[in-house]
């Protein structure tokens, strides 16, 4: 399965998108929303606690509340996210999600995520949706079985005034690029020519298989990427730019994680 994600600035454009994708037939397992609830002080309050992967299932926490509404009979969940705050999702693809990111859940909830058919699950996105939240922005994702749905979704989802993950994720780093320049060049590198591999790497911290653990539980788990970077870019001296921008990156996250602590 393919994950389609749109990145909306209104909650009600996102709303009526998830209503008009499921109208296409996507079972409403397959799709889900996640918007920030920032309203919401006693999950403010409440400690995140990190999930222990590998298990999605394996979560750790309490489930926060439910609620009926627009979902249509699917639970609606509230939950703190490390380094974002208080969310509410809808459906077993925003529960997974949820776990995924290292929100907590409680294990009846987590029973369902282990038998869950999510395959597809864009772990390697979250932290651009992660950014989305922490902006106020609203997220859907859909999971498509096939390249023609997937390019269907993408088109209802584009009508609908989404921004696509991709643009997201440009927005991201833009929002970064001046202080990982400065913080690189300080160092006697040259980021312009380093830059590409120097990215990869900061964005292979944040996945969320690696995140949140010790440096020598995701060593073998970043070399392994590191060659495979290697491997399409033949020749290219690149090994100290990637691991740089890796640490770089885990430091990042963590930042972001004692932030959300401190407020």
């Amino acid at each position: 399965m393919k994950a389609v994600t749109g990145v909306f600035r209104s909650r009600a454009d996102a709303e009526r998108t998830v209503e008009q994708i499921r109208a296409l037939g996507i079972h409403q397992d397959k799709v889900t929303l996640l918007t920030p609830d920032q309203a919401d002080k006693t999950l403010a309050a409440t400690p995140a606690v990190a999930a222990e992967q590998p298990g999605i299932g394996k979560a750790v926490g309490a489930v926060m509340g439910a609620a009926a509404g627009f979902s249509g009979g699917a639970l609606v969940l509230a939950a703190v996210v490390p380094g974002v705050g208080p969310i509410t999702t809808v459906g077993l693809l925003g529960e997974a999600l949820i776990a995924a990111a290292g929100g907590g859940l409680g294990a009846a909830v987590a029973g369902k995520l282990e038998n869950s058919a999510t395959n597809g699950l864009p772990e390697d996105e979250l932290f651009v949706y992660e950014d989305a939240l922490r902006k106020g922005r609203t997220v859907v994702v859909a999971l498509a079985e096939d390249n023609s749905e997937a390019s269907r979704l993408r088109e209802l989802m584009n009508v609908e005034g989404a921004e696509s993950v991709d643009a997201a994720r440009e927005q991201w780093w833009i929002g970064l690029r001046s202080a990982e320049r400065e913080h690189y060049t300080a160092q006697g590198r040259n980021f312009d020519g380093e830059e590409k591999f120097y990215r990869m790497g900061f964005e292979a911290a944040l996945h969320a298989r690696t995140r949140c653990k010790e440096y020598d539980q995701v060593h073998s788990e970043m070399e392994a990427k590191l060659e495979e970077v290697k491997e399409q870019n033949p020749g290219v001296n690149l090994d100290e730019a990637f691991v740089k921008g890796y640490e770089r990156g885990r430091d990042y996250y963590q930042q972001l994680c004692d932030q959300k602590r401190a407020a």
